[in-house]
């Protein structure tokens, strides 16, 4: 069952979403060995790291299905700690075309204005000299199947960050982000990035992001992006705390009652799964329907609610190239994936 997307070749359709299981060298180290990930997704990173803050930033799973809510940020760790990782996982699995998706995101506008797209192009250029280094750039007029082993997600969706709302609920403001990715892949063809996109509910979500990456398409070659994930998790939701397994993380008498410290999270596991799935049959349909034959070429990551093969068939059926997921590995380990992929051969 592998696939690939614009040279990075996956063995199997299935990995982890970026995710808190995703998190050290030991996370990634797990997930790389396994023989069932088709490839490895980093939890996102910023260029400084994020402030996290335990008391706050949690996970609860819910009794009856699996189903989470999290009140997590991104990444304690900075883009630089992640990419010595990349780079030493790789090195010492030299004869592997397992690659790595590295999953960023850029700072927030400042006073200045330009911050999220200044901050955007200093981590593409971190992630390029990384790969310069492991020889993932192929020469020039020499990259016939030569194998990428580092490919880029851009978080555009988080819901949790306080004050800080997920730009691509608002395509048209991200057109100079995806103007720093064009830049760059004009460079550099052989870089290949993804966006991960929140889940959308009305029509014109959809067809507003579809018309921003329209405006980015080149005359010459591929589109800058690769491949759209889809989804995260849906913000502003609530478990409440008997809804939930016990948990260790200490509450308030303000946050007892809920499920996490912030009382209202991200919902992601088998709860959203047909909200994902709708989302990821539209960007397929509307993509490959195109009047831009740039856009056809875009692939399809699914999210949200892959917790056995069913859903995962599920996906694929509706429009996904590749299958992620977090929920299941959280409350898991890494054996989901050789439940998915067995399961998956069943089902196909």
């Amino acid at each position: 069952m592998p696939v690939s997307i614009h040279g990075v070749f996956f063995s199997t359709p299935v990995l982890n979403s970026s995710c808190p299981w995703a998190s050290d060298l030991n996370d990634l180290k797990t997930l790389y060995a396994s023989q069932f990930t088709g490839g490895v997704t980093t939890r996102t990173a910023t260029l400084k790291g994020f402030p996290d803050d335990p008391k706050i930033h949690q996970v609860a799973f819910a009794s009856d299905t699996t189903t989470t809510l999290n009140s997590y940020g991104y990444s304690p760790y900075p883009l630089s700690q992640y990419l010595a990782w990349v780079q030493e996982i790789l090195s010492d699995n030299q004869e592997s075309t397992k690659p790595v998706i590295v999953s960023i995101t850029f700072d927030s506008p400042g006073p200045e204005g330009n911050e999220s797209e200044s901050s955007l192009n200093s981590l593409l250029e971190l992630v390029q000299v990384t790969r310069r280094r492991i020889s993932d750039i192929p020469s020039p007029g020499n990259d016939s199947g030569h194998p990428i082993r580092v490919a880029v997600e851009i978080n555009t969706s988080c819901p949790n960050i306080a004050n800080k709302p997920p730009p691509s609920y608002e395509p048209a403001s991200m057109l100079a982000l995806l103007s720093v990715i064009a830049n760059h892949t004009a460079k550099d063809p052989s870089l290949v990035v993804g966006l991960k996109l929140p889940p959308y509910v009305h029509a014109k979500q959809f067809t507003d992001v579809i018309a921003v990456l329209s405006k980015i398409s080149p005359t010459e070659g591929r589109h800058p992006i690769a491949f759209l994930t889809c989804t995260n998790t849906l913000g502003s939701s609530l478990l409440f705390d008997d809804q939930t397994l016990p948990s260790h993380f200490e509450k308030t008498a303000d946050t007892e009652k809920y499920a996490v410290p912030t009382i209202y999270g991200g919902l992601a596991g088998e709860s959203i799964h047909p909200l994902s799935l709708g989302n990821v049959h539209r960007f397929a349909n509307l993509l490959k329907s195109s009047s831009d034959p740039k856009l056809h070429d875009i692939e399809i990551i699914g999210v949200g609610g892959v917790t056995d093969a069913q859903a995962a068939e599920r996906m694929f059926r509706a429009g996904a190239t590749l299958v992620e997921c977090a929920s299941a590995l959280g409350k898991h380990g890494v054996s989901v994936f050789k439940h998915l992929i067995e399961g998956i051969k069943d089902v196909v």
